[in-house]
């Protein structure tokens, strides 16, 4: 059985979807103001592995990705270089798509754009201020997060530290890691929205970040989604918000699972852009590295534990596949493709399964196929077993996308 770590109940728990017939799984996607960079990939690897994985399983599985292409980022990056807002997202989501087609990533079936979903995240909006949950000030809508008994839940939030005098936080998002203790903005009102809004029933203004996911979600999901996942920085405010919205509006949990990736380091650093330590999938590429090699360092490693990237890590992941791939190559020769044999198939699966059930590890597993290959001599194969094995590595790459 599959088992995961769950943020919010913080212990692996056996998956079980909330729907037997279909896997509504919801991933953060980027914020579109720059162009996302390898760090930004291997979460999305994770997320990539995680949908290739439970339908490996036999599940169907839904998959919304979302596209942040209103803030207050991207406004001031347009601004900068003298562009229309809609211009330079556009550039920086088909650069993206193109990135996730190049790593071999599978495409989500639906990609919403914020821009797109300003009328759900108003509708929502709304609803809070019925519930006296939200409230106006100076034009602007703001989340009262005392309102909501169970705020912070997520994150494990001391409540104790609330500070006893009301405290506004007026901006999409902070740089750093760190609560903002206070209420926090949905929707940009007044002289605060700028030249970038929309007339709506609520006035002329623009959705915050914090309310653009939960506007999302409303359009395309009617019930409790399955898994919930993203990158570690957003279990510092993002996700605790949007849960805190959906459950207020909602009669019932937003997510089941909620999974978050680790950061990909550079020099010990987190790569980000706001550090100017950034490396493109080209950067890699450009170095004679191909694809195949890139999307395996991405996602060899475990989705929990930091992963960092240097010349002789990307070196080490290339060195590996290869002589992993320069096996199963060797072993494909001797196959008979008439005929399989199921023992020698069930015992790779078996291999595979075992560590993969164990929260997604996809390095054990990996690893575990590689010992388990390297001491067979393949003079000693027969062309049924042989078979058995290509046949279920051919499964198993439906997954990792690295060994054929």
């Amino acid at each position: 059985m599959l088992k995961l770590f769950n943020t919010l109940s913080k212990k692996l728990e056996v998956f079980k979807p909330v729907n037997r017939d279909v896997v509504n799984l919801f991933t953060c996607g980027p914020s579109v103001y720059q162009r996302s960079h390898i760090g930004n990939f291997k979460t999305f690897m994770f997320e990539d592995i995680l949908v290739r994985y439970l339908e490996y399983l036999g599940y169907r599985v839904s998959r919304g990705m979302n596209f942040t292409d209103v803030e207050d980022k991207a406004i001031e990056e347009a601004g900068k270089r003298g562009v229309g807002l809609r211009a330079l997202t556009t550039g920086n989501i088909r650069a993206f798509m193109k990135e996730m087609k190049l790593l071999k990533m599978k495409i989500p079936d639906y990609l919403p754009r914020a821009s797109e979903t300003v009328g759900e995240a108003v509708e929502a909006i709304r609803k809070l201020l019925d519930l006296k949950i939200a409230y106006w000030h100076n034009g602007s809508v703001y989340f009262d997060p005392l309102k909501y008994t169970r705020f912070g839940k997520l994150y494990g939030l001391d409540m104790k530290r609330w500070p006893s005098g009301r405290r506004r936080f007026h901006k999409d998002t902070y740089p750093g890691m760190r609560w903002n203790l206070g209420d926090f903005i949905l929707w940009h009102g007044g002289k605060k929205a700028g030249k970038t809004y929309w007339d709506t029933e609520i006035g002329r203004g623009r959705p915050s970040w914090n309310i653009q996911d939960a506007g999302m979600i409303l359009k395309h999901v009617n019930e409790t989604l399955s898994v919930y996942c993203g990158g570690i920085d957003n279990l510092l405010r993002h996700h605790d918000y949007t849960l805190a919205i959906l459950e207020s509006i909602r009669p019932y949990p937003m997510s089941k699972f909620w999974l978050h990736c680790q950061h990909l380091k550079v020099g010990g650093k987190k790569m980000s852009k706001s550090r100017g330590n950034i490396v493109y999938s080209e950067t890699v590429l450009g170095e004679g590295y191909p694809v195949d090699e890139l999307r395996f360092f991405l996602l060899y490693g475990h989705y929990r534990k930091k992963l960092n990237y240097s010349s002789e890590t990307i070196k080490s992941a290339a060195k590996k596949l290869r002589r992993f791939k320069k096996k199963v190559a060797e072993i494909a020769t001797r196959g008979d493709q008439t005929k399989t044999g199921i023992k020698a198939e069930n015992a790779v699966r078996e291999i595979f399964a075992t560590k993969m059930n164990d929260d997604l590890h996809v390095e054990n597993a990996f690893d575990a196929l590689d010992q388990f290959f390297s001491k067979i001599d393949v003079k000693d194969l027969t062309p049924v077993v042989t078979s058995g094995y290509i046949r279920a590595l051919k499964e198993i790459d439906q997954v990792l996308g690295v060994i054929f």
